[in-house]
């Protein structure tokens, strides 16, 4: 704050920037300083005929900023009598984005880009002139040249104000100004004040009006003077923007009407939020913003004296639309004050919401919402029949509904829309890029992860990507086309242009992103072709024009060359043209094609094959064209070089195909054509993506579609090819595996309807393009296709069964079995299109009706679906109500149906068809003149008796299904008629789609603002439905939309519409009861049979706005789950595996079969670091592994490396009796601190969340998931003896914290976020006591350290107070929840400790700590202690320590919190007058995650995310690092040669030097935003200087000299990651691998690359290892050997003498295997030379079996095979004993005996293996698993 001090109360810029010496500030043009006589002073006359020729610029260097803060901008000058002029201000926004905001009065209408906001300015006139008098009542023609009488003018710009609502950016600082010609200026200035000129100081001060207000008069030195007795405004002008005058048709800056004194509100003009600006031109500039079309009408908007607020509040209200003139602020006084409509715009969380809202979700990942209004409706609640008086409240806060957003775009099921011809690659070839309808989806190929581009009004119609793709273009189809321009990585648009042409069907970038080139129609119809400049575009550049050119040619296709920015080809009927820029021109000559003149040309490519810096005559270009020719064209020469064709396959002999050629005959078109250095890729309209060699010989690779292949697109690595065609396919071909991947299929036309089967996640969607189709709403991969001649309408899921049916066109229903994909059964009796379909939520009855009013009853618990009924004529008839014109109640009780007629709703009984209830919804409204009609209906679920009618008139009813009496009414509910509705199962939430948009509502409509708006969807929507698990949203039109529900579930212990629910039933509870408790969770995804129970009278329609608090305790439990049974060992003491010795090399074949494990959906995860999440794995522990007995094990843990950051509250100290303790994975570390000896305990699988500890440290209690099932295992430990005493499995899901009672009688476990169960054990017997289970997820919880009954609990829904009641053998939990303060605002608490016998500190994840007094349960104190979450809070004394997610750890003196009087209300430490002081602070490495200290809070020991332990001392404020680890997957470790140290490299970019056997961090290198792959050190020299060499991911190496722990030298051999490095026997070069299979040969010294060997091109390499080996045996030359495997199952062996450059093949190995069909990667391809033998070496990778095979280099065969069970991910052998130890994906470590085939089996890591390594002596061995490292003494088999 102190830095923009200076800048108060304002800045006069001139005298800023001292204009008048001109060194800060530019001139340019006639720029000269005369005296005013009407001013009296100085001034600046800027003239000149083009104003961009003459002006001043301030500051003068583009790259300063002036970084005036001010808020407002105030510029006076008077225009040039009949001359134009023009103002640019650069204003900077958040994230730096830099937006020139101009006015001129040139400009004749307001324009609007992302970047860009040009405003016209309306000249005022004299007093009493013609020309004033004329403006006044004008509408039309006013912009133009500045009247002769034009006078000074000081012009006030609300800079924050525009910028906020035009563009919905938050203005930060003023950039810089830009004056241009013609005009006077005497100054300008900025300011945070809204200032009078016409009030002089003695005025202002009589007024009252001081700057402490935000207002004031002139200051002097700006000010006009005006003689004695004159009137200000008489002589100048004043002109305020936002304006207050005569509203233009367009958003104008002109003269308002003069403000009278009384009128003025000055007192909000600041606020610490976000201001609520003027009513009378909000929604115009919104209008402006969306649209960018001129809108004529100003909407009316209520003032905010008339805020609407209940004063009564009915059971059930009617909501209604007035428009009565009383509500609106017509008075042009009245427009000048502040007013407040209830569509405000919102751009930060606190700010209040607009109703209609829209949301646009641009980012998954960090998604950011965008408000935009969407009409002006207002809505008031009022019991019917009368209206209710409403009363003003001008400091009401106004409630809206929450989360905002409540949805968020989570994945879209579609592809193309406008085109199928563009998807591009990512330069790194993860990504995708494609446009569905108005949306730009970028998938990752790997996981189907989808982000988006939104932004577009219309379907996108062409996608372009610079060179290195980080830009993105996109232009959309429709009358003016839309350009935009997008930061690819960050997803925001960094410019839009108006092109004003229509259908723009081809953009192209230059590779390095400055030119980018498009082709569209212009008004006549005639191409058009545009050249933009965007080369500042990503720096907040414009976009200029740099050519334009209309042509009578056909363009299909154009593109820019990559050697030249200034060159392009398109082609197209007809023609092939040469472009090229120059001086502003476009020019373009034709290709000379001589006999081929008349074809129809598809694509052009260029030939990539050599460098750019190739000569332009060698240059050559292909085309495709439809009659299936493929031209080669010399580029210099601009003729054809050679031509093939295309032929169909020539069928002989039974149907046999014989080889592709290129002859004469018909020939098949080609749509798309992509041509690399090694192949040619082409897409034609037979359906066949194919990969050509550059000569065009033979077809080497093809892949057939469903579809003709409209894009073909090559990698930028040419491993991979895109395909997509005109049916809506999008794939990939992976070249070298052969293998073909569909990343997205879509419908082709309109999706109609849809249903969601909730258990199996299955999601059924009908479309007008006559398929029904079945996709995984997960993978968003299509699982069935059904095709029919019939189109169908609509479809429904069995609730519970795997069945669909289907309604027709033709009336038919059919019955389908997904699992067998068979028809079950097949009705006729319809006989118009069927119009709805749905079964009851039961199951046992389905319903069809149609469109000629015909309904219909089935059994659906039979297979064949018998027919019950069928009633005619009582369906009104039409297909509007398609395709869900049938609602069944959730009780199964009732039917709903619009008839006989369109204005009745009738009810029938669901098992009968018999009518119940009549309900005539035209005569509802009174006093509408016209009839309303039924449109939608659906039921309540959780309430029968609601049933919600959607009409014509927009609006939606609330009808009583016992009475058909109107309980309420919601009007406007969209622009357009709403198309579906649908109701939460809870209803507390009420879902409409009307025309594009979706919107959700309160069900009870209890807010000021009830909805949100949410867009993206370009065509009408259909159909949207809540998915079945409430946790999702579906909504269908032009594509499927499946969206996140990410509203709050509902609480238990304060809602009340359900019952209280414990987690475990007595046993004298009935059967009845405990599936009443079972049902409530219903996550899984399985839908609610039936609303649960209300535990009073059963709920109604509530408006009331009044919290009712809700008090009640938890049940007690006296039945705990059954503890499960320890894992028997197996008595057999040792175990082998079959080796097979070969003479001859045979093939084995096994069966193999795949399991695949389903997993339903998971809860809702807090958002908040303190809860604790296991790391994600893909491994799964083998149950059939049995570790040996502890006498007979082979490898003994020697040492675990590291502390597992990601765990919470996993280590624990107590400093009296030395217990030290933490946990690495799955592993328990018991560390003596005096000696550093580790004691190991081991029992777990899973990761490990939290550890506690007995106060008399004598038993320690550890957490963690468990492998049999989705129970935690929680183990007791006896400390002494290191065994484990007790083991319970109890939560179903992680646990999230453990506690000790005080006298350690009690012990306390927390579940976690998916099952938020606070249990209660015996330490003595450790049975269950207690269990209560909460409604969201705890986050801590504690022991009274005084109070033994007492304990407490925090999560996101406040404080937890407990107490324990014993009764005899039983013990209860009382429970009180009491909420967070309102005064702190919407958060989570995170933590909490007690403070001597009556406080208890909470934390939140804002930063606060709050302080209750445990005896009234109640917050009387709270003070902000650190910006981020506190996630860690222990007290000692008074004394308080704070650990954050800002790395700070806080030491505070609480000592005044204990003489603190209890308050009424909650004081703050600022207001309270209690002192909280921070005694010290200390910033750690990383996030707290645990912590532990003694007594006096002295001394202590504190865990970080970084995997780190410090050791604190507060005395001297010191920290030392107790254990070190890798907060990163850890990618190798090895052994120096004399094994005095070792080394680790992660993927966070260190490299780390530990010495042994002291396992101490000797020294860290680290390099940022980089990866190190592998690492290798040095072979013993004579210098014994060891080195270390380390492989990143950016291509380079790194070479570390230990002795001075310093970089010695890097190298760059590589332009991919490398990922295998290894020093050549003797150490004379450094063999390196990258990603791209190349091996480069550098010298260690100099760093010169040696040799490249291209061998293994294309595939990873994964081994490089180097061996001392005469090579004379082999008949090569060389002194060692060396090999390299890849990931295509390739071993090359090598002989090699480095000191004569020799380096020859010895032999290449290939190993073969089937088709890989996993769903990752397959296993790694290992080799490595037998340290004992070198001739042999041992392979093992993919292939026909599990196995290691032994390979002689003399015998040249596979003389041995060792079967594994598992595929290997990591391999070592040792030097000694013929040990081998393997790793697996099943977290088995493997050691085997290599001659007798011995093995045992070890499982002390919680996840897959990723790297093995012996020591060189054999005598020790490290594993490592993500980031866990052991390390293992070796003993032998």
């Amino acid at each position: 704050m102190a830095s923009k001090d200076w800048q108060h109360p304002y800045v006069n810029i001139f005298k800023h920037v001292k204009v008048e010496d001109w060194k800060r500030s530019a001139k340019q043009g006639d720029v000269s300083t005369y005296t005013d006589k009407t001013l009296k002073c100085s001034v600046y006359r800027i003239k000149g005929p083009v104003p961009a020729n003459s002006y001043i610029l301030v500051p003068k260097n583009s790259h300063r900023s002036l970084g005036l803060t001010g808020r407002y901008f105030y510029l006076l000058f008077r225009p040039t009598p009949g001359k134009y002029f023009v103002v640019h201000l650069d204003v900077a926004a958040e994230e730096g984005q830099v937006i020139r905001m101009s006015f001129s009065n040139m400009y004749k209408e307001f324009k609007s880009t992302a970047t860009w906001l040009q405003f016209p300015f309306l000249c005022g006139a004299a007093k009493d002139s013609l020309y004033e008098s004329t403006a006044k009542y004008a509408r039309y023609g006013l912009v133009g040249p500045a009247p002769t009488s034009v006078r000074w003018t000081c012009l006030m710009l609300d800079l924050q104000y525009t910028l906020s609502v035009y563009l919905n950016r938050c203005y930060i600082h003023l950039k810089s100004i830009k004056l241009c010609s013609n005009m006077s200026v005497k100054n300008m200035f900025t300011s945070d004040l809204l200032l009078d000129p016409g009030i002089s100081f003695s005025e202002a001060k009589l007024m009252g009006l001081a700057s402490s207000q935000g207002t004031g008069p002139m200051p002097r030195e700006m000010s006009f003077p005006v003689p004695k007795g004159a009137s200000w405004h008489d002589l100048y002008d004043y002109i305020r923007f936002p304006s207050n005058g005569t509203k233009l048709p367009f958003d104008s800056i002109q003269k308002g009407d003069n403000p009278k004194p009384e009128a003025r509100c000055v007192s909000n003009q600041r606020s610490p939020v976000r201001e609520e600006f003027r009513c009378v031109n909000l929604s115009k500039a919104v209008q402006d913003r969306v649209s960018l079309i001129q809108q004529i009408t100003t909407p009316k908007s209520l003032p905010r004296n008339r805020t609407p607020m209940v004063t009564s509040v009915p059971k059930l209200g009617l909501v209604t639309t007035h428009q009565e003139d009383d509500w609106l602020c017509h008075d042009d006084d009245q427009q000048e004050l502040e007013c407040s409509s209830l569509h405000q715009l919102t751009r930060r969380p606190h700010s209040n919401t607009d109703d209609e809202g829209i949301h646009v979700f641009v980012h998954s990942e960090n998604g950011f919402s965008k408000h935009v209004e969407d009409s002006v409706e207002e809505f008031v609640f009022t019991p019917v029949p009368h209206p209710v008086h409403l009363t003003s409240s001008k400091n009401s806060t106004q409630e809206k509904l929450l989360p905002d957003p409540i949805l968020r775009l989570k994945s879209i099921i579609g592809f193309g829309g406008a085109t199928t011809k563009y998807a591009l690659w990512t330069k790194s070839g993860e990504e995708v890029v494609y446009p569905c309808h108005a949306i730009i989806v970028s998938m990752k190929i790997s996981s189907n992860q989808q982000r988006f581009f939104i932004g577009h009004t219309d379907k996108v119609s062409a996608l372009a990507f610079n060179g290195n793709t980080t830009i993105l273009a996109s232009a959309q189809t429709g009358n003016y086309g839309v350009l935009r321009v997008w930061n690819y990585h960050k997803g925001n648009c960094l410019a839009m242009l108006r092109i004003y042409a229509h259908s723009l069907s081809s953009l192209s970038f230059s590779r390095g992103g400055g030119i980018l080139c498009g082709v569209g129609k212009d008004g006549h119809n005639k191409t058009m072709v545009v050249v933009w400049n965007t080369l500042n575009v990503n720096k907040g550049g414009q976009v200029t024009i740099l050519a334009k050119a209309h042509t009578d040619v056909d363009i299909h296709t154009m593109k820019v060359a990559f050697f030249d920015d200034t060159r392009m080809v398109s082609c197209g009927r007809d023609n092939i043209r040469l472009w090229r820029v120059r001086n502003g021109t476009l020019r373009s000559c034709p290709v000379n094609l001589g006999e081929y003149h008349s074809q129809d040309f598809t694509d052009v490519a260029f030939g990539e094959g050599d460098s750019s810096r190739q000569h332009l005559d060698d240059r050559t270009l292909f085309a495709s064209s439809r009659s299936g020719h493929i031209f080669e064209i010399d580029y210099s020469r601009v003729a054809i070089r050679n031509v093939r064709r295309l032929l169909p396959v020539q069928q002989q002999h039974a149907e046999r195909r014989e080889k592709w050629t290129f002859k004469t005959g018909p020939g098949i078109a080609i749509n798309s054509i992509s041509v690399t250095s090694s192949f040619c890729a082409t897409g034609s309209e037979d359906g066949y993506l194919r990969l050509w060699p550059l000569d065009f010989s033979a077809v080497f690779l093809e892949a057939e579609h469903e579809g003709p292949v409209s894009l073909v697109l090559a990698s930028s690595d040419s491993l991979q090819v895109l395909a997509a065609t005109s049916t809506g396919n999008l794939g990939f071909l992976d070249v070298s595996s052969r293998g073909y991947s569909t990343l997205m299929r879509s419908h082709t036309d309109t999706v109609i309807g849809f249903s969601v089967d909730g258990i199996r996640r299955h999601l059924t969607t009908a479309s007008s393009d006559g398929t029904v189709r079945i996709w995984n709403m997960d993978s968003l991969h299509q699982l069935y296709d059904f095709v029919s001649e019939d189109s169908p309408c609509t479809v429904a899921f069995h609730p519970s069964e795997q069945v669909f049916s289907c309604g027709f066109s033709s009336g038919v229903i059919r019955v389908f079995d997904v699992s067998s994909a068979k028809l079950l059964a097949e009705h006729t009796q319809h006989r118009g299109e069927v119009v709805g379909l749905t079964f009851s939520p039961n199951g046992e009855f389905m319903y069809s009706a149609d469109s000629q009013g015909s309904l219909a009853l089935y059994n659906s618990s039979e297979e064949d679906h018998n027919l019950i009924r069928v009633v005619c004529n009582v369906a009104a008839r039409g297909t509007e109500r398609a395709p869900d014109a049938l609602s069944v109640s959730s009780d199964s009780l009732c039917l709903a149906f619009v008839g006989p007629t369109e204005y009745i709703v009738t009810i029938a009984d669901a098992q009968s068809l018999d009518e119940v209830l009549h309900v005539d919804v035209s005569i509802l409204d009174v006093g509408s003149p016209h009839l309303d009609s039924a449109v939608k209906l659906c039921f309540s679920p959780a309430s029968t008796e609601h049933l919600l009618v959607a009409t014509s008139a927009n609006k939606i009813l609330w009808v009583s299904t016992k009475t058909g009496r109107l309980l309420r009414e919601l009007s406007k509910v969209h622009r357009h008629q709403c198309s579906s509705l649908a109701v939460s199962d809870d209803s507390r939430f009420l879902l409409t789609a009307g025309h594009n948009a979706v919107k959700v509502w309160d069900y009870n409509m209890q807010l000021d603002i009830n909805s949100q708006m949410f867009i993206g969807h370009s065509q009408p929507i259909c159909q949207v439905r809540f998915t079945p698990d409430q946790l999702g949203v579906v909504s269908v039109g032009d594509a499927i939309f499946l969206w996140d529900f990410l509203a709050h579930p509902v609480d238990p212990l304060t809602d009340n519409r359900s019952p209280l629910r414990v987690s475990c039933i007595s046993p004298s509870q009935s059967a009845e009861q405990d599936a009443e408790a079972s049902g409530l969770q219903f996550s899984h995804g399985m839908p609610r049979q039936t609303a649960p129970l209300p535990s009073a009278p059963p709920p109604q329609l509530n408006v009331s706005t009044i919290d009712q608090l809700h008090q009640g305790a938890f049940g007690s439990s006296s039945i705990c789950d059954d503890t499960p049974n320890n894992p028997a060992v197996s008595d057999q003491a040792m175990s082998f595996l079959k080796v097979t010795e070969l003479v001859n090399t045979s093939a084995l074949s096994s069966n193999h079969m795949d399991t695949v494990q389903l997993k339903g959906m998971n809860p809702v995860r807090p958002d908040c670091y303190k809860h604790f999440f296991p790391r994600f794995k893909t491994s799964t522990l083998d149950p059939a592994a049995v570790a040996p007995q502890a006498g007979e094990k082979g490898i003994k843990l020697n040492a675990v490396i590291g502390y597992n950051g990601n765990g919470r509250g996993n280590m624990v100290w107590s400093p009296d009796q030395g217990l030290f303790a933490y946990s690495c994975g799955c592993v328990v570390v018991v560390e003596y601190l005096h000696t550093g000896c580790q004691r190991h305990l081991q029992g777990h699988t899973e990761e490990i969340s939290c550890l506690a500890v007995t106060n008399d440290a004598q038993t320690v209690a550890s957490a963690a998931g468990s492998s049999k099932d989705n129970r935690s295992l929680i183990c007791i430990w006896d400390v002494q003896t290191g065994t484990c005493r007790e083991t319970i499995s109890h939560h179903r899901g992680a646990v999230q914290s453990l506690a000790f009672s005080r006298d350690d009688r009690l012990f306390l476990s927390v579940g976690d976020f998916s099952d938020p169960e606070v249990a209660l054990w015996s330490s003595k017997t450790f049975q269950l006591l207690s269990s209560v289970r909460v409604s969201g997820p705890v986050h801590d919880a504690a022991f009274s350290p005084s109070a033994a009954s007492q304990l407490a609990c925090v999560g996101c829904h406040g404080v937890y107070f407990c107490l324990i009641h014993t009764h005899g053998q039983n013990v209860d939990l009382k429970v009180q929840k009491v909420k967070t303060p309102v005064q702190v605002g919407d958060v989570e608490l995170t933590a909490l400790c007690y403070h001597m016998d009556s406080f208890l500190f909470t934390a939140t994840n804002r930063g606060h700590v709050c302080v209750w007094n445990v005896k009234t349960q109640s917050c009387f104190m709270t003070w902000e202690a650190d910006e981020g979450e506190i996630g860690v809070l222990l007290c000692r004394g008074n004394r308080l320590l704070t650990g954050s997610k800002t790395s700070w750890l806080r030491l505070w003196d609480v000592a005044a919190v204990e003489s603190m009087k209890p308050q009424k209300k909650l004081q703050s430490v600022d207001h309270s007058g209690t002192t909280v002081v921070l005694e010290q602070e200390i910033m750690l490495d990383g996030t707290t995650v645990s912590a532990a200290f003694d007594n006096t809070m002295d001394m202590g020991i504190v865990g970080t995310t970084a995997g780190t332990l410090w050791y604190i001392n507060w005395s001297d404020n010191s920290s030392i690092r107790l254990v070190s680890g890798h907060r990163t997957k850890v990618n190798n470790v090895v052994f120096s040669y004399d094994e005095s140290h070792f080394a680790t490299c992660s993927e966070d970019g260190s490299v780390r030097v530990w010495s042994a056997p002291s396992n101490e961090l000797v020294v860290q290198f680290q390099v940022l935003n980089q990866a190190c792959g592998c690492l290798c050190w040095s072979p013993p020299s004579s210098n014994n200087s060891a080195c270390l060499a380390a492989g990143y991911s950016d291509g380079t190496v790194r070479i570390f000299r230990l002795a001075s722990s310093e970089m010695e030298i890097k190298l760059h051999p590589h332009h991919v990651a490398v990922t295998a490095i290894q020093y050549s026997a003797n150490g004379h070069v450094i063999l390196s691998a990258g990603k791209n299979g190349l091996v480069t040969v550098s010298s260690p010294v100099n760093g010169a690359t040696i040799r490249v060997i291209r061998d293994h091109k294309g595939a990873s390499i994964t081994t490089i290892q180097c061996v001392k080996e005469q090579c004379k045996k082999y008949r090569l030359e060389g002194n060692e050997m060396w090999l390299a495997a890849s990931a295509d199952r390739r071993v090359s062996v090598w002989a090699a003498d480095w000191l004569k450059d020799k380096c020859d093949l010895l032999d290449w190995l290939t190993f073969p295997a089937p088709a890989f069909f996993g769903d990752d990667s397959p296993p790694p391809s290992l080799a490595a030379f037998c340290p004992t033998d070198p001739d042999l070496v041992v392979y093992t990778g993919y292939g026909v079996e599990k196995e290691l095979s032994f390979y002689s280099l003399t015998k040249k065969q596979i003389i041995k095979k060792i079967a594994l069970p598992h595929w290997v991910t990591c391999l070592s052998l040792s030097s000694k004993s013929h040990l081998i130890a393997v790793g697996s994906k099943e977290r088995v470590l493997k050691l085997i005996k290599s001659s007798s085939g011995r093995f045992q089996d070890f499982l002390l890591h919680s996840d897959s293996l990723q790297a093995c390594h012996f020591s060189p002596s054999g005598a020790l061995l490290f594993t490592v698993a993500y980031n866990e490292i052991l390390l293992w003494e070796v003993q032998g088999l």
